[in-house]
This record gives structure tokens, C-alpha cells and sequence, in this order.
């Protein structure tokens, strides 16, 4: 399988801000082989990049504006077969069963115990996959940045990552390990950056896409966390940034068809 993606922002920030990017593929390393070029320039100049990579394989590329700056940032990337298998510590075990800041599952509980009352493992992965797709609404620009699973349970709308936040919450309500993960996804329309969840049941991770917006099989990790709190695309520390343009594009050799029930993994 080989896989082409590419993501090109452009924004604007005041004086003294640090730019945290997580546009790039994750692990490359773990691929058959890859080709890729990060560019970002400030007013023109190239930036200096510090790059930052956690246990996960997650890379950040980190960059400092010290005056009112516009910025351009340019990915491209080229990966040839599928990644090893996500790796795993015993803390992840406890890290992904535990509410975080949108997947309250301490909240969501009652839910998930009177909806899925004698459903486990496997099952209850599928089912609690297969009701929120039936129960959710697809609605762009539903959502606002702070609303949790909560919010989209009740509301029975969102876009991708609160279609992620809400099965992961009842997932870890049923103490089922579950986490984000933030992907570049062919196939998708329309072309964003796109968010899946992966969860720990029979001693691997399954991959899960409520939305069906795309084939998981050909899905690339960018980043993986509790939720997206974890994996914004950009975010800063100190000082503000302005988006004013994004275009994401991810295209595979052959687009695999996929079907909802079958155990995939995130490779």
C-alpha cells in the first residue's frame, strides 16, 4: 500500500508566541519507507523547528515567533506499507480507562450501563461503536471547541472528534481502555484531518470510526492521546495564532472498501 498526504496552513500570530505543530506522520520509522519535507516559514524566512517526539510515536515540531508574524507551513509526505503495531505500557491501561477533559466517562456512566447492560469486550466495542453512528448526526460546525461527550450526547450531533470523544467515554464507562488518535484518512470528504478511536480489548487495539467517512484501513496516525486535548494539529504556548487557511489532501494506491464490523487495526 502506498499513501500520499500533504497539509498546508497558513496563519497569522502576535509577538512572542510558541507554535506547536502535529501535522506529521507518527513513527515513521515503524513504515516499509517514507518521503517526507516539512517547510514552515515566518514572514517569508525559514523557521528554526525544535522537534519533539513522545512514547507513542506522536511528533511535534515546536517554533518560536518573536514579533507579529505571519506564518506558512507546508507537509508532504510519501509512505509506503503499513506501520507495526501500536506499542503499549501497562499505564496505558489506566491512563485510557480514565475520564479526561472531553470524555467524561465518570459522567456518562449511567448511559452506558442502561444502554449496553449485558454486552463485553468485542461486543460491547462494536455496539457502543454501531449506537452512537445510528444515534449521532453528521452536522459540521455543530460543535464548538469545548463540548465534551456530554455535550454531543445530548445534543445527538457533531463532527468527527465528538463522535470520537463520545464512544470513547462509553467505552471507558464500561472500563474498556480507549484513546484518540488524530489521522490523515483517504478517502474522506470532504479532506480534513480526520478522528478515530482506538480501543484495548483482547490484548490489542481495535480501530473505530463511528462516522464511516472514510476506510480505516488506509488511515494514517498523526497523533494518539486521551482525547483531543492531545491532539490539536497547532496549538501555542504564550502569545495567540490566527488560522486563516487550511488544505489537507490523503490518497492511497487502491482505496480498500470497508465494512463496519470487521477488526482493523490503526497501521
Amino acid at each position: 500500500m502506498q499513501r500520499t498526504v500533504s497539509a498546508d496552513l497558513d496563519a497569522t500570530t502576535i509577538a512572542g508566541t510558541e507554535v506547536v505543530l502535529s501535522i506529521a506522520l507518527a513513527a515513521p520509522g515503524s513504515y516499509t519507507a517514507v518521503e517526507e519535507e516539512l517547510a514552515v516559514l515566518i514572514d517569508g524566512e525559514p523557521a528554526e523547528l525544535r522537534p519533539l517526539e513522545d512514547r507513542d510515536g506522536t511528533r511535534l515540531h515546536v517554533f518560536r515567533t518573536p514579533r507579529a508574524s505571519s506564518i506558512r507551513v507546508r507537509y508532504r509526505a510519501q509512505v509506503t506499507g503499513n506501520a507495526a503495531p501500536a506499542p503499549l505500557d501497562d499505564v496505558d491501561l489506566v491512563r485510557y480507562v480514565r475520564p479526561s477533559r472531553y470524555c467524561e466517562s465518570d459522567r456518562i456512566l449511567p448511559t452506558a450501563y442502561a444502554q449496553f447492560p449485558d454486552l463485553r469486550g468485542v461486543d460491547l466495542m462494536q455496539g457502543v461503536r454501531d449506537w452512537v453512528a445510528a444515534e449521532l448526526s453528521y452536522v459540521p460546525g455543530s460543535s464548538g471547541f469545548t463540548d465534551g461527550a456530554v455535550d454531543t450526547l445530548l445534543a445527538r450531533r457533531g463532527v468527527c472528534r465528538d463522535y470520537a470523544h463520545l464512544v470513547i467515554a462509553l467505552l471507558r464507562a464500561r472500563d474498556i481502555p480507549a484513546r484518540l488518535a488524530s489521522v490523515y484518512a483517504p478517502g474522506l470528504s470532504p479532506m480534513d484531518f480526520h478522528a478515530v478511536v482506538e480501543a484495548w480489548v483482547d490484548g490489542t487495539w481495535h480501530l473505530l470510526d463511528a462516522t464511516g467517512l472514510a476506510p480505516r484501513a488506509s488511515m494514517l496516525r498523526i497523533a494518539t492521546g486521551r482525547d483531543a486535548t492531545d491532539t490539536a494539529l497547532v496549538s501555542t504556548v504564550g502569545g495567540s495564532l490566527q488560522l486563516s487557511g487550511l488544505t489537507v489532501t490523503a490518497t492511497v494506491d487502491e482505496l480498500p472498501v470497508d465494512h463496519a464490523a470487521e477488526r482493523l487495526a490503526l497501521r
